[in-house]
């Protein structure tokens, strides 16, 4: 029986963005000066914020270019965030049997808000969500459970009876502290270990998967 709501993470989860992030810091760093990051290197900076990605780009004791970094990688990147980004494979057909049940949609994110909102118009704009939100002036970011508790609210649906679903650390202990549970997808940005760690209720490898993990989610009436 599948919960009630469930509440996706966007990038590494439902979007593979990671080459239009590195791409735009990248070119952030090199106006600086400063140098650049195998994309690779993006699976670890990625998931808390843009001024931590920030944080983790620039070398240590180059925090004068931070605010430069920032401005520039914004700029850049409202103009280029769709020139590779791409739903997963899997993603929609899982979002539409979701729907079909009846079950709740909302994406939280750590991306600003609007780059968040423009993603998800522009690359699932079937699906009809409950809630789209990223990063937003005076909502604490994820771990932090407030947003996430706000779209339960929002949705009108409890807390124990939403599934949250991400790729990172950040994801699984925002379901935690909101009493949600929790979904792990392997196809992202960080790894299996980091999941379990952080107490995923469950780990998908596939959209199969994930769907079968949500059927049988442990959540509370």
């Amino acid at each position: 029986m599948y919960p009630r709501a469930a509440l996706f993470d966007l990038d590494g989860t439902l979007l593979d963005s990671l080459h239009d992030i590195g791409a735009a810091m990248n070119h952030a760093l090199a106006t600086q000066g400063l140098p650049v990051h195998p994309l690779a290197d993006y699976r670890r900076f990625v998931g808390e914020g843009v001024r931590v990605l920030v944080g983790r780009a620039v070398p240590q004791g180059r925090e004068e270019h931070h605010d430069a970094v920032m401005a520039s990688y914004k700029a850049f990147y409202a103009e280029h965030l769709l020139d590779h980004t791409r739903p997963y494979p899997g993603v929609h057909e899982v979002l539409s049997r979701l729907q079909a049940e009846g079950v709740k949609l909302a994406v939280l994110s750590n991306k600003p808000d609007a780059a968040t909102r423009r993603l998800v118009e522009a690359l699932l704009p079937d699906v009809r969500f409950g809630a789209v939100y990223g990063e937003r002036t005076g909502v604490p970011r994820k771990p932090d459970p407030t947003a996430a508790l706000g779209i339960a609210a929002e949705l009108g649906v409890a807390p124990g009876e939403c599934a949250f679903i991400g790729d990172t650390a950040v994801d699984m202990d925002t379901a935690r502290a909101a009493g949600m549970y929790s979904v792990g997808v392997t196809w992202g940005f960080r790894d299996v270990a980091e999941l379990q760690k952080h107490g995923a209720g469950a780990l998908a490898h596939s959209s199969d998967e994930l769907l079968q993990a949500l059927a049988s989610a442990v959540t509370r009436p």
